[in-house]
């Protein structure tokens, strides 16, 4: 049937509109079209033109500044300090050997550094930056820079590293970064993604060691573009990381300094305790070394010139050493007597230099012996018969539980490599360790401090402040983290008779200040500042019946590792125990020559907080004690408490 025409020419009319409408719309997106092609063709045409040379992105970590650490006044202990070094990216560089040839030719580099990175290059991923000249001068890294078209995969960077200003005098405390070695990364279940960056440090002993994670930080990232010839173009994005936390020790500079200063030329080691706090103020080993000698690794030299030291540098005697405590813990033994009911201090021991026991003769330092002492004697002239009785009334057990009540016997959770927990002997100790029965002689040796018994000085530090305060004074090294202060080791009461600790403590006064006692030259003279000790010299050989019949050899004629080992506990003021210090002298002889001199010296520093008034010493000792002050003094420079630190 045919259309009407009416209808046909409607029908005609709506095609008409219908093709424009749709041949505009397509006119329209085929301009648009025109339009984004000439922006990419002519606008972003140098950008496509590097991305069709094969560039391409590479996301790189962005190791994080390590935390620093202050001493307990806010100044620098470790710090990082800005250091240029040149890496070389393998897969960028193409023909590494010729790419490092002539980056040789523009920059000296250390064989060894060199045989290292050549080590890494064939080892890692190929998109893993590895650094072929580490603390290289602003120079070089102008002249590599000018020649980056030259040395593909080759980048000047800047970073940081970590720097020690006061050196040796916390070398055992901090101790020191170095890079990251397969033993490192078998002793950690899933290493951070930064571990695995060449030449990457972290911490090694010390408080950098035992806090690493809190002072490492968290990587950023960067995105870069770089060009078939590896060369970066532009840094597109980053995205920092988070520093690591800073941390504040409890020690103090100016007395660290000092302390090291004073047992400069002895194997000796020293520690000094706040009786309220339990931080310790100072803690000492020496000889010492310096740190920054390992950040970047020692030389074979060096590293043997410690290791051949008879002296020991390398470990921490405040905490790692530990030794017989000798006479010192003959106050432990009479508190043990005394709060077991075994001994009234009035009571008399008579001693006539020697005491048989078990068809041996255990003999008194004084060969003709003390006579007739009590307790308060006992300890002021160090009498060793009246202990030896004390250990057959009361026993091992009891003993060492008054020792590990004390302190000792205990490795004391500090940030520290090693600490050492020492040694509290019991009878099942000695069955299980020795395969033997323990014998009356044992428990006689051990009453004065000799035979199984170990202790570290920060163990005797420890006991000492103990008995200063009879709370449980607990060492703290860690004063703050990111300005959040952290616990306090004040202690809580120890639930000891006070009566019995008085007793104690005026002994050990008499020890100082009385003139019989054998601590008695090395005494305090500000009334103050009076303090109260225990001298203590712990044998590291044994004395023949022979030797001992022909007149037993002194100290000073024997070879030196031979000597007794000297040493000495106080605690000061009397009346208000502010500090507790104890020092060992590896093979010094007599505690009251060789140890007590050194004590007496840095309770004075730490109570004066300086060089105190020649009026606090003996008359006969002033002169003396201002040449020493005078010489100590340049020894330490820039370490005192003005802020300032030594360069």
């Amino acid at each position: 049937m045919r259309r009407p025409t009416k209808d046909s020419a409607e029908s005609q009319r709506k095609i008409t509109r219908r093709g424009l409408v749709l041949g505009g719309a397509m006119a329209g997106f085929m301009g648009l079209l025109a339009l984004r092609m000439r922006h990419l063709q002519v606008d972003q045409a140098d950008q496509f033109r590097l991305l069709a040379d094969e560039n391409r992105i590479n996301i790189r970590l962005i190791p994080p500044a390590r935390g620093r650490i202050f001493d307990r006044e806010g100044r620098i202990v470790a710090e990082n300090i800005p250091s240029y070094r040149i890496n070389i990216v393998r897969e960028e560089a193409g023909d590494v050997d010729e790419v490092i040839e002539r980056l040789s030719r523009l920059v000296r580099l250390d064989p060894e550094e060199l045989a290292k990175a050549r080590e890494d290059l064939s080892k890692l991923r190929g998109d893993t930056p590895v650094t072929v000249a580490d603390r290289v001068t602003w120079e070089d890294i102008s002249r590599v820079a000018v020649n980056t078209p030259a040395l593909p995969g080759v980048t000047p960077e800047v970073g940081l590293s970590r720097h020690y200003p006061m050196e040796d005098d916390y070398a055992h405390l901090v101790g020191y970064v170095g890079p990251v070695n397969e033993r490192d990364l078998d002793r950690i279940d899933a290493p951070d993604a930064l571990l695995l960056l060449p030449r990457f440090q972290i911490g090694k002993i010390g408080v950098e060691s035992q806090l690493e994670e809190t002072l490492r930080g968290t990587a950023g990232t960067k995105r870069v573009e770089v060009n078939a010839a590896g060369r970066v173009m532009r840094e597109i994005d980053r995205v920092e990381g988070e520093a690591g936390r800073d941390i504040q020790l409890s020690v103090d500079n100016a007395l660290q300094s000092y302390v090291h200063a004073r047992l400069s030329g002895e194997s000796a080691a020293a520690v000094v305790i706040d009786c309220d706090s339990g931080d310790l103020l100072a803690c000492a080993s020496a000889p010492s070394f310096d740190p920054n000698l390992f950040v970047r690794g020692i030389s074979v030299a060096d590293y043997r010139a410690l290791l051949d030291n008879k002296y020991r540098p390398l470990p921490n005697k405040a905490v790692q050493g530990i030794y017989p405590p000798g006479s010192t813990f003959k106050m432990v033994t009479a508190l043990a007597a005394l709060e077991d009911g075994q001994v009234d201090p009035n009571e008399t021991v008579y001693c006539p230099g020697h005491m048989e026991v078990s068809g041996r003769r255990f003999h008194c330092w004084k060969r003709v012996g003390h006579g007739n002492v009590d307790l308060h004697r006992s300890l002021r002239d160090s009498c060793d018969v009246y202990y030896y009785e004390m250990a057959t009334r009361v026993g091992i057990e009891k003993i060492s539980a008054m020792a590990r009540r004390l302190g000792l016997g205990i490795a004391h959770d500090l940030p520290l490599t090693s600490v050492a927990g020492g040694l509290t002997p019991t009878k099942d100790w000695k069955l299980v360790n020795r395969g033997e029965a323990w014998l009356v002689g044992d428990s006689v040796n051990a009453a004065i401090g000799q035979g199984f018994v170990l202790a570290s000085p920060l163990q005797l530090a420890v006991m000492t402040a103990r008995l200063a305060t009879g709370r449980s004074v607990t060492p703290r090294l860690v004063k703050s983290i990111d300005g959040v202060e952290q616990p306090t080791g004040h202690g809580e009461p120890m639930g000891l008779n006070e009566n019995h600790l008085r007793q104690i403590r005026q002994a050990m006064y008499a020890v100082s200040n009385n003139r019989r006692g054998t601590a008695y030259g090395s005494r305090i003279i500000e009334d103050a500042f009076r303090m109260a000790g225990k001298t203590g010299t712990s044998q590291v050989r044994n004395i023949t019946a022979a030797e001992r019949a022909r007149g037993v050899f002194r100290n000073e004629d024997l070879p030196w590792e031979r000597r007794d080992h000297a040493l000495y506990v106080d605690f000061a003021p009397v009346e208000n125990p502010k500090v507790a210090v104890a020092v060992i002298v590896e093979h010094g002889g007599g505690g009251s020559r060789a140890a007590a001199p050194v004590a007496r010296d840095i309770t004075l520093q730490a109570l004066y907080g300086g060089d105190p008034p020649l009026e606090a010493y003996p008359a006969k000792d002033r002169d003396r004690i201002r040449t020493q002050q005078e010489e100590l003094r340049r020894a330490r420079p820039g370490s005192g408490r003005d802020g300032s630190d030594r360069a």
